[in-house]
């Protein structure tokens, strides 16, 4: 497998002279089979609009799978400016979580193609694309790729994808937060219930272990880590993203070999992301864990 970061933001675009080093597009994920020629994307982030250019470059027609983490407007807002999308041959297979709504992925995704938002309606594309719903499942794509999802804890409905090849592990979790006690812990509030409060601190204590497991052992995370500690407390509880703190300790404890730390916030600086490489990936925070933020043209190979 080899993997390329085409968008490693979050919420935004943020191109400028403070983010050349690390990137502004918003997430877009490249794992390419060089043996098998096969291509899997995870998610339609800005980033996508590069990705598409670079495969105008390479063997045609594309044919790809695209794997959406879920479908906030960061990661799907490179869709209508995908190039191959409006070749005929293209055939793109795109899958994501279904949800209790009554749009359908197809919706959702095409939705941004109205004429309201966007000269071209998705009617118009050249492209054989088909839509999967997906929930907690296994898909055999061929060729010996096994694909995996796990359900992430984020305002709207949101999967963790675990791909497997050839002996090797590449797992994704964003957009996610740790799962919280919902229910009133404080003994003097008067709507207390210790029983309640004893049953969502073990529900939510199962439900983040799970999603450990999933990623427990893997060749190489990229794991969405927003905010530092301090940040998350005083502000984005609630919000749907991670510490960088937890994630580095996270992946520790579950011997993941590799970890990009991913989803970068729109105001965090190529100078800031800089200093938090000197604090956070070093041995006393990650232990054996080769620990990195993630940048935009960055490839790893598994």
């Amino acid at each position: 497998m080899q993997i390329k970061f085409w968008g490693v933001r979050g919420s935004i675009p943020c191109p400028g002279s403070s983010t050349v080093k690390y990137g502004g597009n918003t997430p877009c994920i490249e794992v390419y089979f060089p043996e098998i020629n096969r291509l899997v994307i995870i998610d339609a982030g800005s980033g996508l609009r590069e990705l598409g250019n670079d495969l105008m470059t390479r063997q045609l027609p594309v044919e790809a799978h695209l794997f959406l983490t879920h479908t906030h407007w960061d990661h799907i807002m490179g869709f209508p400016f995908f190039v191959p999308a409006y070749l005929p041959g293209t055939h793109i297979r795109m899958y994501g979580p279904a949800t209790y709504e009554q749009e359908s992925l197809e919706d959702v995704v095409g939705g941004q193609m109205t004429y309201r938002y966007f000269p071209i309606r998705e009617a118009e594309l050249a492209a054989n694309i088909q839509y999967f719903n997906l929930k907690e499942e296994t898909m055999d794509l061929g060729d010996g790729i096994i694909v995996k999802t796990k359900y992430l804890n984020h305002p709207v409905l949101c999967l963790g994808y675990r791909i497997e090849y050839n002996g090797k592990v590449f797992c994704t979790a964003y957009d996610t937060e740790l799962f919280r006690n919902v229910f009133i812990t404080d003994p003097e509030h008067h709507d207390y219930d210790a029983e309640m409060a004893a049953e969502g601190e073990l529900v939510a204590a199962e439900q983040n272990k799970m999603i450990e497991q999933f990623y427990q052992e893997a060749d190489f995370l990229v794991h969405d880590s927003q905010y530092t500690q301090e940040e998350y407390e005083q502000k984005f509880i609630g919000w749907g993203h991670s510490t960088i703190e937890y994630v580095c300790a996270a992946a520790q404890r579950n011997h993941v070999k590799q970890l990009a730390l991913f989803h970068h916030d729109p105001l965090r600086s190529d100078t800031q992301l800089d200093e938090f490489t000197e604090k956070y990936c070093r041995s006393d925070y990650c232990g054996d864990v080769n620990t990195f933020f993630a940048r935009e043209g960055m490839v790893i190979e598994l």
